[in-house]
């Protein structure tokens, strides 16, 4: 496997003429709106040294933003905002004692009261990779500024919790795949990132270096079971065999799902192992922009039934269409950036989970999402 060279990220925007000045120039006014603008802005300061990004529909910090916020600030360079995050992370939301002891909640106040003594998976793989990408781009610091020890750290409780009967892995032993929560035996699509379990295998401990090299085949092989095979859609979660998890509506195409199309779109940019990923961003490029053209924020289930109720965040649907582009070899792909740039950004207060995977999608497509 060879890490990708810093020149050679795709630029689709540039690709279909936009020009790199207004390139910058639009990214830089997203990150502006995410972390500073007084009205639309997420970031919150507590005091010179702690911030944490809000979900602004629950009015909760999350680790599923933390870990965001802190792979944006790594990516463009902002050290005094990561490390505002992290430390808020490490202060608040670290989890000292009990069967979660190593983990972190998953919800606290924008004050720092935990709402949860409970992990939620996609926090901490997020978590493990920004602080790498952080200590190779700024290099580590002391105490939890020693960002590569703390991401090994973290790797090797996800992976050994419970061996001691102290608990439970968040990555199922058997099998190699992330669990929705520990504890449990079924799994969300979209917590499955191959890409950073790839470059987890060069940079966690020696111990841990083969585990991480099957953990990012077994999800490759095991999103190939849960997406739809006419849709390429994907269930919010499902089991270890792809099957839809039948509970609380969880087997439909909604919020987590979103985030399959763009997973798909940077590990195929990163690492271009899976001709399928090509061939799974086709079908949800075409299911959008051409069999449910016009209605494309719903909420569907997988095979593409339509269900007659307007999607939470339809904003994150079109970035995350944009973002499947960079694997997707079909007809739909500059549709679907085009629409991409030609979608503001979200307000109100369901913004914080679009503008997320807004950012995300902008920096994966301009050639600034990279492996650092």
């Amino acid at each position: 496997m060879k890490e990708k060279n810093e020149d050679k990220y795709t630029n689709l925007f540039l690709e279909y003429g936009y020009s790199l000045d207004e390139i910058e120039s639009r990214l830089n006014e997203i990150y502006y709106t995410v972390f500073y603008d007084e009205k639309e802005r997420f970031y919150h300061i507590l005091d010179e040294e702690t911030a944490c990004f809000i979900d602004t529909g629950n009015n909760d910090a999350r680790t599923e933003g933390m870990s965001y916020g802190m792979m944006m600030c790594v990516q463009r360079d902002m050290k005094k905002e990561f490390d505002s995050l992290w430390n808020f992370s490490k202060k608040y939301m670290y989890l000292e004692d009990g069967i979660n002891a190593g983990y972190f909640a998953w919800s606290v106040s924008p004050e720092g009261v935990k709402y949860s003594d409970g992990p939620a998976p996609d926090g901490e793989e997020y978590f493990a990779m920004a602080l790498f990408f952080a200590s190779h781009r700024w290099g580590d610091g002391e105490g939890i500024y020693n960002y590569s020890k703390e991401a090994k750290d973290l790797l090797y409780t996800c992976v050994h919790k419970g061996e001691n009967n102290d608990g439970y892995p968040m990555w199922e032993p058997k099998n190699k795949l992330i669990k929705f929560v520990p504890g449990c035996n079924f799994t969300d699509p979209s917590y499955h990132l191959p890409h950073f379990y790839e470059l987890f295998s060069l940079w966690c401990y020696e111990e841990d270096k083969e585990f991480w090299r099957e953990a990012a085949k077994n999800s490759r092989d095991y999103l190939k079971k849960a997406c739809h095979p006419v849709t390429g859609l994907a269930p919010e979660y499902a089991h270890y065999n792809g099957e839809p998890f039948m509970r609380d509506n969880r087997q439909r195409y909604y919020s987590d799902s979103y985030r399959v199309a763009a997973n798909l779109g940077l590990d195929y940019e990163w690492f271009k192992s899976s001709e399928w990923e090509s061939d799974c961003a086709d079908k949800i490029q075409k299911f959008f922009c051409e069999t449910v053209k016009g209605q494309d924020d719903l909420v569907y289930e997988i095979d593409g039934t339509i269900i007659n109720e307007k999607a939470m965040h339809p904003v994150a649907i079109i970035a995350t269409n944009a973002m499947a582009s960079l694997a997707s070899k079909g007809k739909y792909k500059k549709e679907c950036v085009d629409r991409f740039w030609n979608t503001p950004l979200r307000k109100g207060d369901r913004r914080y989970y679009d503008n997320c995977l807004y950012l995300f999608s902008f920096l994966a497509l301009s050639g600034n999402y990279k492996i650092w």
